[in-house]
């Protein structure tokens, strides 16, 4: 029976993870997965890297942000495999931040069905990408396509 390996390679890691290499070295620079160096200047992951990638993509998939998702694995043992009262904590932090995400969806949902149902096409009077005519105060013309930024998040009514 052959012994499983304690550390893996960036090949390893991004096939077992399913995610690109690129990606790894970036969590890395970010401090959301570590690495040793091998004398050649390799780099090599504890195996418990996979249950932290595992995380970021859970996160992600939840909307959440790297920065997020940075702040929930400090929370995290950085040496060793998570235990599930290790997890239990972070997840519980994610329980307001899913809820609120469920709500934005919820009011993007009921707006852009109000919006494709009118027909309007109008961004004067688009309640979801120019509530108020918003853009009419920073000048003549198509000012998003301009370049010009909204000044804040529009908000769905």
């Amino acid at each position: 029976m052959s012994q499983v390996p304690r550390m893996l390679t960036i090949s390893e890691l991004a096939t077992r993870s399913g995610t690109a290499p690129s990606a790894l070295r970036y969590y890395e620079k970010l401090g959301l997965i570590g690495a040793e160096r091998t004398a050649g200047n390799q780099r090599r992951y504890a195996r418990h890297m996979l249950r932290r990638v595992a995380f970021i993509k859970a996160g992600r998939q939840l909307g959440l942000s790297l920065r997020e998702l940075q702040t929930a694995l400090k929370r995290l043992p950085a040496d060793k495999a998570p235990t599930r009262a290790d997890w239990s904590k972070v997840a519980t932090l994610w329980q307001a931040r899913i809820q609120q995400r469920i709500a934005e969806l919820e009011r993007m949902a009921s707006t852009l069905n109000s919006c494709i149902g009118c027909g309007c096409l109008s961004l004067r009077r688009c309640s979801l990408y120019n509530p108020g005519d918003a853009a009419a105060r920073q000048g003549a013309g198509a000012r998003w396509l301009l370049g010009d930024e909204p000044a804040s998040a529009p908000v769905a009514r």
